[in-house]
């Protein structure tokens, strides 16, 4: 399954070669207002895949363009990987936020729990 690392990701968002991805929020409308990544789009779909729900997400896939990679992102990153998966069979190229909002959070304030997490991934 694929994936993107925050920084890999802030380097493509301020990429003036126009390959900028579409990123796809799928927490809660109330996660997303109360911060997210500049530029995304909220299709609230993580509850739905949390118990096993792959409809609300499909019946949204119009909604998600199939001409840009798409990176996909919730809570922590595990939810995501539902979604970017239903994204990939239906053909799109699609990534994951490897720590979701929290590793983006991490990443934005340099913290030490997201440069532990950040060596962890490299290792991998």
């Amino acid at each position: 399954m694929s994936s993107i690392r925050p920084k890999e990701l802030d380097d493509r968002l301020g990429s003036p070669s126009g390959d900028e991805p579409f990123l796809l929020d799928i927490r809660p409308e109330s996660a997303f207002e109360s911060g997210r990544i500049d530029g995304s789009h909220n299709i609230p779909v993580y509850d739905d895949l949390r118990r096993g729900d792959e409809s609300a997400l499909r019946d949204r896939l119009g909604d998600v363009p199939a001409d840009r990679d798409v990176v996909v992102v919730c809570k922590m990153g595990v939810v995501a990987k539902k979604a970017t998966s239903i994204l990939r069979e239906e053909g799109y190229d699609a990534a994951t936020l490897l720590g979701g909002m929290s590793g983006w959070t991490g990443y934005q304030k340099g913290s030490l729990g997201y440069k532990l997490r950040s060596l962890l991934w490299r290792l991998r």
